[in-house]
Parts: structure tokens; sequence; C-alpha cells
């Protein structure tokens, strides 16, 4: 793994512990509105004194791109604070999280022609059995939890699947500022007329309440939620959701260092199995089967000349990412 693949595995953990610091002073409806709209506010500010490059950008692509911030941080994050307020032990959502990797290899090749190698076949399995190891005492411990209620992770895990897919299909390029800044204000408006309308909005006056404000900003959305696209524009989605099965294990370490949460041998087992896994594919990327129509070229490293053949013929000036 390479210097950005451990920042957005820490960075995106970091959210499961920001969670935890609030908690104890706020409603999850709370602490996301308050996250949010400071943040959209600021980032609205940044993109217009820096004049951010909005050119270019239809009334469907800032469509597009707010249907993205919708799915990938209202519907995941709710849906995740959702579960746990119903029970479901954070164990089991991160063990159902932990599928997100295998359903996102799977919908690669056929809508994306980012063919999966047999050998990175192999490796999100293993992702997926370093992720049971660390999360199997939690993921039997939601007793007296309606059934329905494990369904809510997984709303949760397609949404951000989703967003993954609907953004890897766009052919405009967005600045990376406008991006953030788009997903920001939707979730920014949907948190706070959830906020509002369970009358949750009023934020308290402890310090550990903001102080875990600034956390979730600084660490998990500029950093967590920032990293994603761009390893997701670099890589493809196949290595950066395998990077996901890092996730409880990690999380699971630092509940142990900060919180004193208990760290067994099963932690440690699933921590090295994790590992194993996002070896294994990163270092099999190129070796998937390849796109009968990219004439015998794997899709990822065929984009670029893709890319390059539409700015000529559209006339194009953006540079769209490799």
């Amino acid at each position: 793994m390479n210097f950005l693949s451990i920042a957005f595995v820490l960075c995106w953990s970091s959210g499961f512990i920001g969670a935890k610091l609030g908690a104890g002073s706020a409603s999850a409806l709370t602490i996301l509105m308050w996250r949010f709209l400071p943040l959209a506010a600021v980032l609205i500010a940044v993109t217009v004194l820096s004049k951010a490059s909005w050119r270019g950008l239809a009334p469907r692509d800032l469509a597009r791109q707010a249907m993205i911030g919708a799915l990938s941080q209202s519907g995941y994050l709710l849906t995740v604070y959702f579960a746990i307020q119903l029970g479901v032990s954070s164990g089991t959502t991160a063990l159902i999280d932990g599928t997100q990797p295998l359903v996102a290899g799977a919908l690669a090749g056929p809508l994306l022609r980012q063919y999966v190698s047999a050998k990175q076949w192999w490796g999100l399995c293993l992702g997926v059995s370093g992720t049971v190891i660390v999360t199997m005492a939690d993921a039997t411990a939601g007793t007296g939890v309606p059934w329905w209620a494990y369904l809510v992770p997984f709303l949760g895990m397609f949404s951000l699947v989703a967003a993954t897919f609907l953004e890897s299909r766009s052919r405009t390029r967005v600045a990376p500022t406008v991006a953030m800044t788009i997903h920001s204000s939707t979730s920014a408006l949907i948190f706070t007329a959830l906020a509002v309308s369970a009358g949750a909005a009023r934020p308290p006056a402890e310090p550990s309440f903001w102080a875990a404000v600034g956390w979730l900003v600084a660490l998990s959305t500029f950093g967590g939620y920032g990293l994603y696209w761009l390893i997701l524009r670099r890589s493809g989605v196949t290595k950066v959701n395998t990077l996901m099965f890092l996730m409880a294990p990690v999380t699971a370490l630092w509940g142990a260092l900060m919180f004193g949460e208990p760290f067994g041998p099963q932690t440690a087992l699933g921590l090295t199995v994790g590992l194993a896994a996002v070896l294994i594919v990163h270092r099999n990327g190129r070796g998937g089967r390849k796109s009968r129509r990219s004439g015998g070229i794997p899709w990822p490293a065929r984009r670029p000349q893709w890319d390059a053949v539409r700015r000529e013929r559209t006339g194009d000036p953006s540079e769209l990412s490799p």
C-alpha cells in the first residue's frame, strides 16, 4: 500500500471514533447536521473566492454530483447511524458494510469494464473472511433487535456502491473542490431538514460535541471522503473498495488504544487477513480479464486514450482524470 491508501484507511476509520466521541452529547441527526452545515458554508465561500472551475458544467452535471453526494454521504451515514440506534451493533454494521468490495468487484466488469482477475477475487474473498473474523462476536450480540433492522446497513452499503459507479460512469471532469462543495451542500440540506423536523437541530453546549464535529470534518470528511474519490480516480473501483476491508480491524485497534476497548487475538488475526487481502488485490491490479470492446487492452489502461479522443471530437478542453 502507498501513503494515500494508508491515509485513507486511517481517515475513514476516524469517522467511527468521531461518532463515538459525540454520541454522549447529541443525537445522530444533530451531529450530522452540524458536521455538514458549517462545512458547506465554508466550501461555498472557498469556491466563490477562489473562482473554482464551474465552467462547462451543465445542469445535468450538477444534478449528478448532487445525487452522488446524497448517496455517498447522506444515504451511507444516515443508514449506519440509524442501524446502530435501532440496536444493531457497530461490529455487525461493519460486517455488512464490509461486503461492499465484493459487490463492487462483481459489478465493475459489466458496468465499467474494469474486470477483476482470479487473484483479485481471491483477495476480495479473503478480505470478507478477515472482516468476519473481526466482527463475528458483535454480529451475534444483537438480541432483541427487529429482523428488519439488519437490512438498514445493506441500504447504506448499496448507497455507497451506487455513488461509486455513478461517479465512475461520468464523462465530465468536475474539480475536486466543486464536487466536495456540491456533495456537502446536498448533505447539509438533507440533514438540516431531518434534524429540524425531528426537533434535534439545536446543538449542545458541551465542548466534547464541537470537538467531535471538528474531528469529523477534518479527518472523516476532508481526509476519508476526499481520499476515497481521489483513489477511485487513480486506481479504480476494485482497489479503493478493497481498502474498506481494513476499516473494521483498524477501527477496533484505534478504539482499544483510545477508549480501552478489548483487542484480542481474533481482532489481530482479522487485521492480518485483511491486510493480506489488500496486498493481493493491489499487486495484481493488471491481471484482470480484457474488454472485447477495448481491443485487448484492459479498460483502466485504455481509458486515457478514449478520453483524449473524446476531447478532440467534442472540443472539451478539460483535463480528465487518468
